[in-house]
């Protein structure tokens, strides 16, 4: 049996960057972090060795701490505001690719197209996006491409962590359900995640089972193992090498490891340390 990782996997530039800003936020002076810096347990984990206090978003001015920390995921400039207001500093550890498609939307709705963004409404990225446009559309599917209103002009970007196939169909779908509506579409799914899924695709010619790292509740993780279940294969998420299992590799030639842009290099290592030790027969 042979194990095969993929070419672009686990943690990208923004989740270090964010990391490495909270780090020196919190030698400095205590603070709180509004929300989940990333969505990896391990990464909440570590933080909290650090002596990094939790909290929320909402509503602001709730922290102890006078320093706070506005996650990865970005959020709304009128929170920023607000959290301003109520006499907190702010780190800001938002992605400059999630910073990229604030401004997007921002440009598409001063001029004068309708936004909409193709991502999980609840998601705390999109929550931010729409949170100084209340009047957005978000849409992941085609029966939601049907409750945007009728307009003259759509303005559209996607969360930074949706597959692009994905968003190109829904602008697609988008298209001529307003077949006489300018429809402009700003590619802001991020690099990294296109790097990751193009990778996956080509791990997926070769194994038959693929084992995702990354968190649960993390939407680029739980994307690839979508796409890999997709393509034909056998696709397991797991957040630790304990939640491996040795009966999804009995019988393989061959298997695929890949990892979501907030896996820390260390959890990629350990994984791929057990699978081994489980091919040896000593796990």
């Amino acid at each position: 049996m042979k194990l095969h990782l993929a070419q672009h996997h686990g943690m990208c530039f923004g989740v270090r960057d964010a990391l490495r800003a909270t780090h020196d936020a919190v030698r400095r002076e205590p603070v709180t972090l509004l929300g989940q810096l990333v969505h990896n347990p391990l990464v909440d984990d570590h933080l909290k060795t650090l002596g990094v206090r939790r909290g929320e978003l909402d509503p602001p001015g709730s922290a102890a701490t006078h320093r706070v920390v506005i996650s990865a995921h970005g959020a709304a400039d009128r929170m920023h505001q607000a959290w301003r207001q109520a006499g907190h500093v702010i780190t800001d550890t938002t992605c400059p690719l999630v910073r990229k498609a604030h401004l997007a939307l921002s440009v598409l709705v001063q001029e004068g197209y309708h936004p909409v963004v193709i991502g999980q409404r609840q998601h705390v990225e999109v929550r931010g996006l729409i949170g100084d446009f209340p009047g957005a559309s978000v849409v992941l599917d085609e029966a939601e491409v049907l409750q945007i209103p009728a307009s003259a002009r759509l303005g559209v970007v996607a969360q930074t962590t949706q597959p692009l196939d994905r968003v190109l169909e829904l602008v697609a779908a988008i298209k001529r359900q307003q077949p006489r509506s300018e429809v402009r579409f700003i590619d802001t799914v991020c690099h990294p995640t296109k790097l990751r899924q193009s990778a996956l695709e080509e791990l997926c010619q070769a194994c038959p089972v693929i084992v995702v790292i990354g968190g649960r509740n993390s939407n680029n993780t739980r994307q690839l193992v979508e796409k890999a279940v997709r393509l034909g294969a056998r696709a397991h998420q797991v957040e630790t090498p304990d939640d491996l299992r040795q009966e999804w590799i009995t019988g393989v030639s061959d298997v695929g490891i890949t990892a979501g842009t907030s896996t820390l290099d260390e959890t990629v290592a350990a994984v791929m340390e057990r699978l081994q030790r489980m091919i040896e027969g000593g796990a």
